[in-house]
């Protein structure tokens, strides 16, 4: 199984970008994990505002680390927010449970990785990053 080379993980952030553009996005931040929760790549947008790079990680890690799109980690924080604490404390506090946190699947269902994005509304994050991780070639779990 191959993971996520750096040329992909900037398609990724690029394709991301364009799509913001697109549906005319406030500036966004985004990153890329590999399978084991480390950086691969980040780019901010010129205007994003600080600490995106936290909370881009946080929703990637969060998706990462529980095997499910931080979408479906916010609807269960919603309904449990004992869950966002607990998790939140297990993971030392890089954990946040709003949409924009993007598993990497390849075409067998494999997570090869994460993709975090912030910026916009949580939905349009989720929305620009899965273009991002599909004009890479890979399966987004958004």
């Amino acid at each position: 199984m191959s993971g996520i080379s750096l040329a992909k993980a900037k398609r990724i952030i690029a394709a991301t970008f364009a799509k913001g553009k697109e549906m005319d996005l406030k500036p966004l931040s985004v990153i890329v994990v590999d399978a084991g929760g480390h950086t691969k790549a980040f780019e901010r947008q010129d205007g994003a505002s600080a600490g995106r790079y936290q909370i881009a990680d946080g929703k990637a890690y969060a998706a990462l680390m529980t095997e499910q799109p931080s979408s479906a980690l916010m609807a269960r924080s919603e309904q449990q927010p004992h869950f966002a604490t607990a998790f939140g404390g297990a993971f030392g506090g890089r954990f946040v449970p709003l949409a924009g946190g993007i598993l990497v699947r390849d075409k067998r269902g494999n997570i090869l990785g994460a993709v975090g994005v912030t910026g916009d509304t949580s939905e349009n994050d989720a929305i620009a990053g899965a273009t991002g991780v599909t004009a890479a070639g890979f399966e987004a779990d958004a």
